[in-house]
């Protein structure tokens, strides 16, 4: 029961785990953001969908713009 439980909060967390390899500072915060709400909204069915899927979007533009900045230098 603990691993489920563990699994989702990390499922649930990935948006922002994946911008800590970003650069932009705005980006951790926004994923931060979207991945409290995420798991706020995860009592309900299908409710963390849509900020899970925001935050994912953040988070790799902001690890693919860290990623063409290194390939510029």
């Amino acid at each position: 029961m603990a691993d489920v439980a563990l699994g989702t909060v990390v499922i649930l967390f990935l948006p922002f785990l994946l911008s800590l390899f970003g650069r932009g500072g705005m980006a951790k915060m926004l994923t931060l953001v979207t991945s409290l709400l995420a798991l706020l909204l995860s009592v309900r069915e299908y409710g963390a969908v849509l900020p899970w899927i925001t935050g994912m979007a953040i988070a790799l533009a902001s690890v693919w713009e860290r990623i063409r900045q290194r390939r510029m230098t």
